[in-house]
């Protein structure tokens, strides 16, 4: 029988939580919404402030005169450039230059890192830390967190914490204190809007919780569960693990794997770092001949929806959230990739999703915005049918003050 457990702000989500909407995530249980429709839950991203439970967030604290090295050894980013108070986003990659996992590395101190992941990955890491001075702890149950997101995220902050979050830059942390409890706050987060996450002891959530909800009621604050957040990170062309990408350790044949030039990381992978790292000679070899496939946004057009519905005489149909599925994507009558997460946008006021295409149709001109015609698979009175979309760039949204 499947043990679930709760994360230490359960006494709180669980209260606010009215259709019981509960989902799984790494032996964890948590909301999927708080509320029948998840519209005031997605405005609150986008128009104020968003309170979101993400302690199932798997957190590894790797210690050491070593760590900057394994860290180094592992991930495609450059380590040893990171400075005390800087995140760096990730992959981490076999040695066919497929990813594993992703996720976020935080440097506390000059030998203290955290790295979070979807997975679980001590074996993996510890397995590449053979001979190395390096300490590596899972403290996922010991380390609640919490991510705020959204425009009055700022100003809610700004009246809870000790010291103010004005100078904190996008992707750098702090230590600070919320109601006298010693806290971690980085410029971090998985909505494409301007955002924190906040790390804390277990022992101090509740407390935590309750004086952000309390202040931030002058600022719109609300709880959201992760099906909003669903969307939002669509829209900020963000993928997931084993939605949109699968693991290259649990992928059954090749076609399965994903590198990080495939799922659009060119960014996070520093060819020019010193050293080995694990993936080095594949990712350097596929740089050079280009990727088979990449992953893109499609933007569906609605007049087009529109006909297709209009056909048995019905309006567009719009699921209530995102949608995981792998949808065929056409060029005439040949299937040239597929779309992993579908979603409406309310905010953009279109359908988008996120879509994996093959060589040349991911192809975007240079300077350009958008690239080919396609067809997306979507299902009319049961039966399939494909509405007309084009290749975009990602993200589909990303304001003015998400860095600023």
């Amino acid at each position: 029988m499947l043990n679930l457990k709760t994360t230490p702000f359960h006494k709180r989500t669980s209260a606010l939580c009215q259709p019981q909407n509960w989902r799984k995530w790494a032996g964890y249980f948590v909301v999927g919404s708080y509320e029948h429709v998840l519209d005031r839950e997605y405005w609150a991203i986008r128009n104020s402030a968003a309170l979101i439970d993400v302690t199932p967030l798997i957190k590894y604290v790797i210690q050491g005169k070593d760590a900057a090295a394994l860290l180094h050894r592992v991930t495609t980013r450059d380590i040893h450039k990171m400075k005390v108070g800087q995140v760096a986003y990730t992959g981490w990659c076999d040695e066919e230059g497929k990813m594993i996992d992703d996720g976020t590395i935080s440097r506390l101190e000059d030998l203290t890192f955290r790295l979070t992941a979807a997975e679980p990955n001590l074996r993996w890491l510890t397995m590449n830390a053979v001979g190395m001075d390096v300490s590596i702890t899972e403290v996922t149950g010991d380390v609640a967190a919490l991510s705020f997101q959204g425009p009055n995220t700022r100003k809610v902050l700004n009246r809870v914490a000790e010291k103010q979050v004005d100078e904190l830059k996008y992707f750098r942390l702090m230590t600070n204190k919320i109601n006298g409890v010693e806290v971690t706050i980085s410029r971090t987060g998985y909505t494409g809007d301007l955002g924190y996450e906040i790390w804390m002891d277990n022992k101090d959530a509740l407390k935590v919780w309750d004086t952000l909800m309390e202040v931030g009621s002058d600022y719109g604050i609300t709880p959201v569960g992760i099906l909003a957040m669903d969307m939002a990170r669509v829209e900020a062309g963000l993928f997931m693990l084993d939605v949109d990408y699968t693991s290259a350790s649990h992928a059954w044949i090749e076609s399965q794997k994903s590198s990080p030039f495939e799922l659009g990381l060119d960014w996070t992978v520093a060819l020019d770092k010193k050293g080995y790292f694990v993936g080095r000679r594949a990712l350097e070899k596929e740089k050079r001949e280009g990727s088979a496939w990449r992953m893109v946004g499609l933007a569906v057009d609605w007049v087009g929806m529109e006909k297709i519905f209009g056909m048995v005489g019905l309006p567009p149909q719009i699921p209530g959230s995102a949608v995981r599925a792998s949808l065929p994507v056409m060029v005439g009558n040949v299937q040239v990739g597929y779309a992993s997460t579908s979603t409406w946008s309310p905010l953009l006021k279109t359908y988008i999703a996120l879509a994996h295409l093959q060589r040349p149709y991911y192809e975007i001109p240079a300077g350009g915005e958008i690239g080919t015609d396609v067809r997306m698979e979507i299902t009319v009175e049961h039966h399939r049918q494909y509405a007309p979309a084009k290749v975009v760039n990602l993200p589909f949204y990303e304001p003015e003050w998400k860095k600023k």
